[in-house]
């Protein structure tokens, strides 16, 4: 499942679901690198 975290202010990286955090941050891979950052809520209109 593609996942979009915001690391930072500015920074947004897509990438394959890994795990969910207890402090509500998630882990996403992406070409065997593993990013920590706190999700992006899709926008329903």
């Amino acid at each position: 499942m593609l996942r979009t975290v915001t690391i930072g202010s500015c920074v947004s990286i897509q990438g394959i679901f890994v795990k969910a955090l207890e402090n509500g941050f998630i882990r996403i891979k992406v070409d065997g690198n593993i990013y920590e950052g706190r999700p992006v809520t899709p926008r329903m209109n």
